[in-house]
Formats: structure tokens, sequence, C-alpha cells
């Protein structure tokens, strides 16, 4: 059951903007094996999936840093870095899936409710070069006008420079835009750049948004479209 916090202008929107793990994608079986395989190389012992999950969100530097107990050796966590990279090349797309549902919210979404075409994006701080090719190998590629990545900017998320690019491309304003994200790094982003947020719960990093919560909260995707279009009474508060 989603719940809404402040209402959004569902009839205004004309950007949403994903993250891509944990919210449109289920990639944690493929990021994991890669970590432990980078683990294994360096004879140190392997981690569970939800433990490399909760290190998943702030891309790759920080999980291979977070998996390896945050060496101060910069030189080894190169290193690190490099051959988790090239193990998850590899390996990138055994098991990760795409969510259930994703698909019938993203056709749904695709217009306003007048019937206004929307632009659609994902900015996350995964390499864009993995991601690109999981978006183009899993079909999400059409839906969208841009991925951009971790790399693909100076700064990552939460940081607004990324999404405010994207505002800029779509010739859209803060107020038209949505930012979807499963953890508090999304949410932060969506504020820092003043555009709508939604969070959703059945990624890899829901006990993020309780801290910083967003605007309204999903438990599937198969709920986006129904909280934007404010069916039900599921309003738990307004401002």
């Amino acid at each position: 059951m989603f719940r809404i916090f402040r209402r959004i202008p569902a009839g205004s929107l004309r950007l949403l903007v994903f993250d891509l793990d944990g919210t449109l994608i289920d990639s944690g079986a493929d990021l994991c094996g890669s970590v432990n395989a980078m683990l294994r190389h360096f004879d140190r012992p392997p981690l569970s999936q939800s433990v490399i999950s909760s290190y998943i969100g702030d891309g790759a530097v920080q999980l291979v840093s977070r998996s390896l107990g945050e060496p101060t050796d910069l030189a080894f966590l190169d290193s690190a870095l490099a051959y988790f990279l090239g193990y998850y090349r590899e390996h990138k797309l055994d098991e990760t899936y795409v969510y259930p549902g994703v698909f019938a919210a993203l056709d749904s979404l695709r217009r306003e409710p007048g019937g206004t075409p929307r632009s659609m994006a994902v900015l996350t701080n995964k390499p864009i070069g993995p991601s690109q090719a999981i978006c183009d190998a899993l079909g999400l590629s059409p839906y969208l006008f841009r991925v951009y990545g971790g790399n693909s900017f100076a700064t990552k998320k939460p940081d607004p420079e990324g999404l405010l690019a994207l505002l800029e491309e779509a010739g859209v304003t803060a107020q038209q835009t949505l930012m979807i994200g499963d953890s508090s790094v999304d949410i932060l982003t969506a504020r820092n750049a003043g555009v709508w947020s939604m969070g959703c719960s059945y990624g890899f990093a829901p006990h993020t948004l309780v801290s910083v919560p967003p605007d309204c909260l999903v438990d599937s995707p198969a709920e986006w479209p129904l909280a934007l279009a404010g069916e039900g009474e599921k309003l738990v508060c307004q401002d």
C-alpha cells in the first residue's frame, strides 16, 4: 500500500527520473557475486547478499571500499576496484532482472493524464558502461531519453548536478520533475534539485527513507501510477 505524505501534481509532471539498482532492476545477486569474486581474489572472506546490498547506492568505489572494510591503502583499493569492475562487466546480466510491474508502470506513466508525452531518464551512481548495457539488454532503453551513471559527471548523487542536467536537456522545471528511487541518496538528490520525490520500499535501502522521507512511498512499481493518480485514501499527512 502506498503512502502519500505530500501530494505530487501528477498532471504537470513532464520528466520522470529513475534510479536503477533497487528501483528498476534487482541486480543484487550479480553485484553480490562480483563483490565476493573480488574478495576471494584478495583472500578475503565472502559477505552475505544482505550485507553487500546495504553497501549499494553510492557508486562502485564505495561498494568495494565498504566490502573491504574501508582500507586506507589507495593503491590496493584501486586494484580491488579494477578487479570488481572487470568481473562485473562479464557477469552483470547473469541473474539481474527488471522488477515485476516495471514495464506496465512505465507504459502507464509515458503520458500525463491529459495525453502530453513525458520524458523518462535514469540517473544512477553505477558506472555508465554497465548501466547503459543493462538498460539495453533488459529492454529499458526504449523508454529512456538518457541514461547517466556515476562517472557521467564530476559529482555523484546526492549532488544534484546530474539531475539538473536532465532538467535542462528535457526543457522542464523542477516542479515538473519527479525523482524515483529506493534510498535516501535519491531523495536527497531530489531535494537538492528542488524536484518531487517518490521512494520505493522494495529496493536495497528502504530503511534509509525513514530519516529522509520522500513525498510518497510505494511498495511496488505497480504503485507508481496509482500513487500519482492519488487513488484511494492513502494520504498520511499533507503540508
